[in-house]
């Protein structure tokens, strides 16, 4: 009896755990001479739970089921993958990715592949202004690892995301 319910606490315990990888996040901005560099973590629950913090804590990137909350610079913006068809195709492609799934294709995306690296590009469909304008994810194809991942704003500004 002890050992059975010790296997099913060590199982739920296991299915619990974060995986925690390093993250440089780079800020670029036209405007700026120097892009802004900081350090940080991703943090992944499966199925579908990814959170990249930088610069302790206080820039986040938090995918939580349909919801996208980003802070940057103090700034809280939300979005919703049910109202946002850019952002559905993001949270299709990023749970792929997280569950070793093959990335699903659509005509909001490119899919281009060389020496073992998927690139991913989602580009809006429409004209509708948003926070960005396309994102773009790295993938390696062998370990299904996502290597990097840049959101292209206006003006030629990008954060990106370099995963280790």
């Amino acid at each position: 009896m002890k050992t059975s319910i010790l296997t099913i606490l060590f199982c739920m315990l296991a299915c619990c755990v974060n995986a925690q990888t390093p993250v440089t996040k780079v800020n670029h901005s036209k405007a700026v001479k120097t892009d802004v560099v900081t350090t940080g973590e991703m943090t992944i629950r499966k199925p579908d739970y990814i959170c990249i913090s930088t610069d302790g804590g206080k820039d986040q990137l938090i995918m939580e089921g349909t919801k996208f909350t980003m802070t940057m610079n103090g700034k809280k913006h939300v979005t919703d993958s049910k109202k946002n068809p850019m952002f559905a195709t993001f949270k299709k492609v990023l749970n792929a990715v997280i569950n070793g799934q093959p990335i699903p294709t659509g005509d909001d995306m490119t899919i281009q592949k060389s020496e073992g690296i998927q690139t991913i590009t989602i580009m809006p469909s429409g004209k509708k202004r948003q926070m960005f304008t396309s994102f773009v994810l790295t993938v390696d194809s062998k370990s299904s690892a996502m290597k990097r991942m840049r959101m292209n704003g206006r003006n030629e500004s990008y954060t990106e995301y370099i995963i280790k």
